[in-house]
């Protein structure tokens, strides 16, 4: 590449990225979900279920999912080329469907990097069960 970012660069930038996205969830931010977000993107759920890019926004718009506190307790980030991954231990709190939830996840997501700026392509949360 030559011109392209360099390993160290290419990782900061997307801890960063990592944690706007983290806030856009916190402050329902569609617009910069949306940015954020690949238009291809799919979220697969503890349950199971999936989400698109489309539902994803559509359930902040109208705030059937709101939530309060995102709270980061690990981050690890990996980046390959143009391919990066985050894996993220977050406890959460909000409302889903009218309901209060409380829950801790394991995410991971595999981001992809063109135009300069890092979006979401894939990503799972997983439910942790504390052990003890």
């Amino acid at each position: 590449m030559g011109m392209g970012m360099d390993q160290v660069a290419l990782e900061a930038a997307l801890h960063d990225a990592e944690q706007r996205l983290q806030d856009a969830i916190r402050s329902g931010d569609v617009r910069a979900l949306d940015l954020l977000l690949d238009d291809r993107v799919v979220y697969t759920g503890p349950d199971g279920s999936t989400m698109t890019k489309e539902e994803d926004l559509g359930a902040h718009r109208s705030r059937t999912l709101a939530v309060d506190i995102f709270e980061q307790q690990e981050l690890h980030v990996t980046v390959v080329d143009s391919t990066g991954v985050t894996r993220v231990l977050a406890g959460l709190e909000g409302t889903a469907g009218g309901h209060p939830f409380t829950a801790r996840l394991r995410y991971t997501r595999t981001w992809v990097h063109a135009d300069g700026s890092w979006r979401v392509l894939a990503a799972h949360a997983s439910a942790v069960t504390d052990l003890g």
